[in-house]
């Protein structure tokens, strides 16, 4: 018997809230996918919690709200060290304020709302993850670039060509935290490999 299908309706009046800080950096675009790939995982590895990695996932980025997406480019993107440049910082602290407001205001308890944070507080900048709900959250966070779309957002974050940046894509491989995670990019990089003509140009 196949397990029961979830009820993601549960998390509409969160999109709702969060929807206006998801204005920056391409997020209305980056949040729904990470959040499909984020499910993929959740429906292999059920012992993780859907709440705790859907919330996170949905909530994890509205934090570049509060800075200027040239900043967010320079600095987050095409600096040296840019994953622990000072504005990856920023958008974690920054999405931790703004995702509390947006759980409390849409009637999630605070154990709830602490346990999202804690994945939140961290999700770029920090070395290791805490626990199976985080790994699937930096999975999801990840996975989103290896298709057509994160191909075509991401290149232009970083600068690249669509070519340059599939190639980028083989050292984001080795930090994928789960082994389903590392299957699904790697099936996806090369569906979008054939779908871009990478192969060509």
């Amino acid at each position: 018997m196949l397990p029961p299908t979830p009820d993601l309706s549960r998390y509409d009046d969160v999109w709702r809230k969060a929807e206006p800080y998801m204005r920056a950096r391409k997020n209305d675009v980056h949040i729904p996918l990470s959040f499909g790939w984020a499910q993929m995982l959740l429906d292999h590895y059920p012992e993780a919690n859907r709440d705790i990695c859907s919330l996170a996932i949905l909530l994890h980025d509205i934090g570049w709200y509060s800075i200027d997406n040239d900043t967010i480019i320079s600095e987050g993107f095409r600096s040296d060290n840019y994953l622990q440049s000072d504005v990856r910082y920023l958008h974690e602290t920054e999405g931790v304020r703004l995702g509390t407001v947006v759980l409390r205001a849409t009637g999630w308890g605070d154990d709830i709302i602490t346990e999202v944070c804690e994945i939140i507080d961290g999700h770029d900048t920090r070395p290791n993850p805490h626990h199976l709900n985080d790994r699937i959250v930096r999975d999801a966070d990840k996975l989103w670039r290896f298709s057509v779309t994160g191909i075509a957002v991401a290149s232009d974050w970083f600068g690249k060509t669509p070519h340059q940046y599939a190639d980028h894509l083989g050292t984001v491989l080795t930090r994928l935290e789960t082994d389903h995670g590392q299957m699904l990019a790697e099936r996806e990089l090369a569906a979008s490999r054939a779908a871009l003509m990478l192969h060509v140009i």
